[in-house]
């Protein structure tokens, strides 16, 4: 399954890839989500990212990070997921705009076992669109 969500800000982008730290981090968890940070290396090749959500760890690897001209990425792949999932991919892009800023990509691929993916859909992309208003605090919007 995938869900993309597109947010426009007011900082360059390369303004907004160093913002990417264990604080903007940590703002992203959504209200009522007892999340432990167990581990936050940052977002490079090779960093790796561990937290623990209720009972179950996941932990995940930066597995490419690379800047092309206009944009700068990152992305994160599960290596130890809960039970609900068996694959996770986040691509992160910070793409510059021609009108000044840039827009912040989240496009997440996952799978889960069973039918367990569709259930997850709603709630993953709720997750994943109530970090707008938290970039736009941020980054400005």
């Amino acid at each position: 399954m995938r869900i993309v969500i597109k947010t426009k800000v007011a900082q360059d982008y390369r303004q907004v890839f160093a913002g990417f730290n264990e604080e903007l981090f940590l703002a992203l968890v959504p209200p009522l989500t007892p999340l432990k940070l167990l581990r936050f290396d940052g977002c490079k090749l090779g960093d790796e990212v561990r937290l623990r959500v209720y009972f179950m760890d996941w932990f995940s690897e930066i597995t490419a990070q690379g800047e092309r001209e206009r944009e700068i990425f990152f992305i994160d792949e599960g290596t130890r997921l809960p039970f609900t999932f068996s694959y996770w991919k986040h691509h992160h892009q910070m793409i510059s705009l021609v009108d000044g800023g840039c827009e912040i990509v989240d496009d997440i691929q996952y799978e889960s076992p069973l039918f367990l993916g569709p259930l997850l859909y709603p709630l993953l992309y709720f997750q994943f669109w109530y970090r707008k208003r938290i970039y736009k605090r941020y980054f400005g919007a």
